[in-house]
């Protein structure tokens, strides 16, 4: 099976200074495709990020723009970043809203998660991770080897946590989490002991949201990833929802809602020492 795939970040910025900088010389679409001998459909799909742009066409679009010195060689570069194939592109049967959210969540520089039913998928074990996309496998209908291959996607993710620039992650747990079974007890020990040993990790804070607490916030696991500016170029946050289905929110309002909703969490719950103690004594408990 073929999907499609959505534009990556450095796609979607550089096609956004693109439209901004064509704006700002007081051109439309149509005048640019005249004097470059372009389909206004060429210009449009640049622009909208539906096709990788050509270095040679930037090239042409910042000419015309007159664009030079370092705003245009941070240009340029950034076009030969758009145009790198990111690994998941590896996995053509990966459904399209899934591969999106990876190449979203590849280029994010902080990612703020609450977690309602099961552990981050950042800092699952192999096991674990074999047991939670096997009950969705009840529902897709995946085949063995597909869903084989979606444990080994789910495994490459993680290593946004390695490496000398680390994606920094910030999670809320509900306690429920630490004692939902997934798999058998060896397997939520094994899950337990990766979750306190990931804690350790300067990037990495876990906090956990006791039952007895009373939860002003009743919302499901959602994903807030934030982008950096790249060569001054923002980006805005993103919100991935998973449920039975997959779905991103990029509407500023919507995602300033889901940042209070994750600061009421975090400020419900545990801090990140008496979270790590929760995490130990859940592991004994199985």
């Amino acid at each position: 099976m073929s999907t499609s795939r959505g534009p990556s970040v450095r796609q979607r910025r550089l096609a956004a200074e693109l439209r901004r900088l064509r704006e700002r010389r007081g051109l439309t679409g149509d005048e640019v495709a005249e004097r470059l001998t372009w389909s206004t459909a060429k210009v449009s799909r640049i622009e909208n990020a539906r096709t990788g742009a050509k270095i040679s066409d930037v090239r042409r679009l910042l000419e015309l723009y007159e664009i030079d010195g370092a705003r245009h060689e941070d240009l340029i570069a950034l076009a030969h970043d758009a145009a790198q194939r990111g690994w998941w592109e590896e996995y053509r049967d990966l459904p399209s809203p899934l591969a999106n959210f990876i190449a979203l969540e590849s280029e994010a520089s902080a990612i703020r998660e609450w977690g309602s039913t099961v552990f981050p998928g950042l800092l699952q074990t192999e096991d674990y991770a074999r047991h939670v996309i096997g009950g969705w496998s009840d529902l897709a209908t995946l085949p063995p080897q597909e869903l084989e291959r979606r444990l080994d996607v789910r495994m490459r993710r993680r290593e946004l946590l390695d490496g000398p620039h680390p994606v920094e992650l910030s999670a809320v747990l509900d306690e429920a989490v630490l004692q939902r079974r997934i798999g058998d007890r060896k397997v939520m020990r094994e899950q337990l002991e990766h979750l306190y040993r990931m804690t350790e990790l300067p990037h990495v804070t876990v906090q956990i949201l006791p039952l007895g607490i009373a939860h002003s916030v009743l919302a499901e696991s959602f994903i807030l990833l934030e982008f950096s500016s790249v060569h001054d170029i923002l980006f805005p946050d993103i919100v991935h929802v998973e449920s039975l289905t997959i779905s991103h929110l990029a509407d500023e309002s919507v995602t300033y809602m889901y940042r209070l909703a994750y600061s009421s969490l975090a400020g419900q719950a545990l801090d990140a020492d008496e979270s790590r103690r929760r995490i130990v004594a859940a592991k004994n408990a199985w």
